[in-house]
């Protein structure tokens, strides 16, 4: 129920959006970006301060935050699984620790003889938020709900992660049995991604947005459409003390109104502040910390092998051309971490076993281009192929600086005779184009580890699924993957996973520009407890507290 003091808090909330995107474009000339802010609800009505409200036991804290859903249903979209999760609504069975590893959470026990029966018992003493146990059958009923969707045609997708489980409760032994259609090894990791956060189907109503129940620390309570959420502490929550009251997330058009908004003292925390100069300045201020990690998040260019891009010279050639080291420290001012490999650095994937033979030489480059007759002919300043002008179309979009990747890109390449024509277009439409294979390059930025592993990501490039990623094909490649998806032994995992990453560098198959460094700012004599995970699914928790 919206009462009249959320009612006016949002209100509130709303204002103070417009009077801090007024102060940012004003300052700025770019709202270009699309990130978030946040807003005391509490506070707010009493007009005290942000430092006054989260220096004392309990009160609110305010949150910056980018729109990625109005909803908080793990059956809407993934952005909305995420959103449920990432503000302490929600939880999963297991959840992701500081080393991207499943640890148990609402279940307290897993076992299985063959990875395809898992036996999964549910942690004694859990209610929703509304007071209803947490029963084997609960969890069931939420899942069957999500496999209805989307059979329904919801773009929440759990399919993609578990095809085809069946799931029997038990209630009497707080138990579920889960019968995968295939060998699993992952389940754990599956498990605890956000679209198998459980939620109370009973009190669910489609399309009713604060209807959504969980068993998390904090319960929605309020909503202005677009502009900011506003959060209650869970009275009944299972795993500990609540240290807060609520919280207000209140959403923000671009990363500099981030970063206006938090030194301020209009919010709290703010997550992901992109904009180099801004970042630079909250590092260097003993005022705030800027918790970041290299996480699993891979940004990466796509090749259309159907196209010029067969070209093994040509592909060999951009990888010469391209600076990471540079592109990554100083173009997008260091959120990004270089690498040569489609599996991030700081994860134990095998980084340190692999070798880049395309170490970054612009004269190397021309020189891999004349001596396969990659030359411009006819004195038009483009290179040719079989007589036909180089002009690849390179498709990108503004996210986390893949536009500024694709336009250094385009212009270093520009320079050696290779035409490039870098489009920036809506994300709904570069999908559809990369669908339609109507590219020869296009922009990627997505989490390659989203269940703690990344044998689904690797599949983009097996060339049974490559298709919607640009039709690359190698038969060693495929055998190793093949190999991957059935195995359960650890250490041959980590010896496919070497040799495919090693392919796939040596085959020049992608662009590597780097894994993105995640985020999160907070105020230090206001909050503590707040941390960056590499799977960045877990925001706000019980670690997050009052200082004092």
């Amino acid at each position: 129920m919206k009462t009249k003091k959320m009612k006016r808090c949002a209100a509130l909330a709303l204002a103070a959006v417009l009077a801090l995107s007024m102060t940012a474009c004003g300052s700025s000339g770019d709202s270009s970006d699309t990130d978030g802010t946040a807003s005391a609800a509490t506070t707010a009505e009493a007009g005290a301060s942000a430092d006054a409200t989260t220096t004392a036991s309990g009160g609110t804290f305010t949150f910056g935050c980018d729109y990625f859903s109005e909803y908080i249903d793990p059956s809407v979209n993934v952005n909305s699984a995420w959103s449920l999760v990432r503000f302490g609504v929600g939880e999963t069975l297991f959840a992701f620790d500081e080393d991207a590893v499943a640890q148990e959470n609402l279940c307290d026990e897993a076992t299985t003889d063959d990875y395809i029966t898992w036996t999964l018992h549910i942690r004694d003493g859990i209610t929703f938020s509304n007071g209803k146990e947490l029963t084997a059958s609960a969890v069931v009923a939420c899942w069957e709900m999500m496999y209805e969707k989307e059979a329904a045609g919801s773009s929440s997708a759990p399919s993609q992660y578990l095809p085809d489980p069946t799931f029997t409760a038990d209630d009497e032994a707080g138990t579920i049995t889960v019968v995968c259609s295939d060998v699993t090894t992952n389940l754990k990791g599956i498990l605890a991604y956000p679209y198998f956060a459980v939620i109370d189907v009973d009190s669910y109503e489609e399309g009713v947005v604060d209807s959504v129940i969980g068993t998390g620390p904090y319960v929605l309570e309020s909503y202005v459409e677009a502009t900011s959420k506003t959060f209650v502490k869970n009275e009944t929550y299972w795993n500990g003390e609540v240290p807060y009251d609520g919280y207000t997330a209140i959403y923000m058009t671009d990363s500099t109104t981030k970063a206006l908004a938090i030194q301020s003292g209009d919010v709290d925390v703010v997550e992901n502040v992109t904009t180099a100069s801004d970042l630079e300045t909250l590092k260097a201020d003993s005022a705030y910390t800027v918790e970041s990690t290299a996480g699993g998040r891979l940004a990466n260019t796509y090749f259309n092998f159907e196209g010029m891009l067969g070209n093994e010279a040509l592909r060999q050639a951009i990888q010469y051309a391209i600076d990471d080291e540079t592109m990554c420290n100083i173009t997008v001012g260091g959120i990004y971490t270089a690498g040569c490999s489609v599996l991030p650095s700081s994860m134990d994937f095998g980084y340190d076993q692999l070798t880049d033979p395309y170490e970054y030489d612009l004269d190397k480059a021309v020189e891999v281009l004349d001596e396969a007759g990659i030359v411009d002919t006819d004195g038009d300043g483009i290179r040719e192929i079989d007589g036909e002008n180089i002009n690849l179309v390179y498709l990108t979009f503004e996210s986390r600086q893949l536009q500024t990747f694709a336009e250094a890109i385009a212009t270093v390449l520009n320079s050696i005779g290779i035409g490039v024509d870098y489009q920036v277009k809506d994300y709904d439409t570069i999908l559809g184009l990369q669908i339609a294979g109507d590219f020869d390059m296009v922009s990627s930025n997505a989490i390659i580890v989203p269940t703690g592993n990344p044998d689904a990501f690797l599949g983009n490039f097996y060339s049974g699924n490559s298709q919607d990623y640009g039709y690359y094909s190698n038969e060693e490649y495929d055998a190793a993957y093949e190999k991957l998806i059935v195995s359960t032994d650890e250490n041959e995992k980590m010896e496919l996973y070497v040799e495919m990453q090693q392919i796939l560098i040596d085959d020049a198959a992608t662009i590597v520009h780097g894994y993105y460094n995640s985020s999160i700012t907070y105020n230090n004599s206001v909050i503590t407890g707040v941390k960056m995970y590499p799977l960045d699914y877990t925001w706000i928790t019980t670690d997050w507290a009052p200082v004092g």
